[in-house]
């Protein structure tokens, strides 16, 4: 066995059967069509095997196996979408507007979410992007409930103080 613990297909079975139903989930979210959902969840695991060597043990596997599924869906929007193809739905000019200063707050969350120290930036990936129960998130952690909403809430309020920040360095 390997310093993270996995080594066997037995390992990944159980991987698998733990953690197929949280990237499906999370996969739904993002997608909402359930043939995409399964060829995601099943290339994820795919490509869990195949990367298992650069698992580096500093985030748990749900996270892990959330980002590969965040990285496969995104590829998938992008070979979905020809390039230079222009959208006949253009927002209107305040429309965009917003969504650019939507996007710039999301760009600004994240990073500051990759400053976050642990556990604080793996308790909010896990119920944000994985959307985990606090119960669940607390098992991982062998902590409880209480701890888990408390750690929850002070990341968000990390984050949301952060970009707030942003927004009047830019000012």
């Amino acid at each position: 066995m390997n310093e993270r613990g996995v080594n066997t297909t037995a390992d990944m079975e159980e991987i698998y059967r733990q953690y197929s139903g949280t990237v499906y989930a999370w996969l739904m979210r993002q997608c909402g069509n359930d043939d995409l959902c399964r060829e995601l969840t099943q290339e994820t695991f795919y490509q869990a095997v195949r990367s298992i060597s650069r698992f580096d043990g500093k985030s748990s596997v749900s996270t892990w196996l959330c980002s590969i599924a965040r990285h496969l869906y995104y590829d998938s929007l992008r070979r979905k979408k020809p390039a230079g193809q222009i959208p006949e739905d253009l927002p209107a000019p305040g429309d965009f507007t917003e969504q650019i200063v939507r996007r710039d707050q999301a760009m600004a969350a994240h990073r500051v979410l990759h400053t976050l120290e642990e556990p604080y930036r793996e308790v909010f990936t896990l119920r944000t992007f994985c959307d985990l129960s606090h119960t669940q998130i607390a098992e991982l952690f062998g902590k409880s409930e209480s701890w888990s909403r408390v750690t929850y809430y002070r990341a968000r309020r990390m984050l949301q103080d952060a970009v707030k920040e942003n927004d009047h360095e830019k000012e």
